[in-house]
């Protein structure tokens, strides 16, 4: 959350690498919000390039695609499920738009697969 709450006024976004057997995440990688808009996301090349190495080198899987909603929920919203590209990794998102609301409600996870979003459980910890 502290990388989301940085990036404002702007949407944030990283990658989490881990075990995509396990859905356990044990490393964020943030990434710079090449559309810099409160309203859209996209990780910008140059990170992406460079995380999916650093992933890849040291030998765990992308586990999880972040990236914050600054005025909504952390629910998926009809772009989100419209431009999910990849069907394995989850999909968190964090909701900035309720400094009071617990973590149980400010970050959800998703899996996104032809345009239908999926809540799944999330554990953090």
């Amino acid at each position: 959350m502290r990388h989301a709450r940085a990036e404002l006024p702007n949407e944030a976004c990283g990658l989490l690498s881990g075990s995509l057997a396990s859905g356990r995440a044990i490393r964020f990688h943030p990434a710079r919000n090449v559309e810099a808009s409160p309203l859209r996301y996209n990780v910008h090349p140059e990170d992406l390039v460079r995380i999916t190495f650093a992933i890849e080198d040291a030998g765990e899987e992308l586990v999880a695609i972040f990236h914050s909603h600054t005025r909504s929920a952390a629910v998926p919203s009809a772009t989100d499920r419209r431009t999910a590209m990849y069907p394995d990794p989850f999909y968190l998102l964090a909701s900035l738009s309720d400094p009071e609301a617990p973590p149980a409600r400010a970050l959800r996870a998703w899996r996104i697969h032809r345009g239908r979003a999926f809540e799944v459980p999330l554990a953090i910890g």
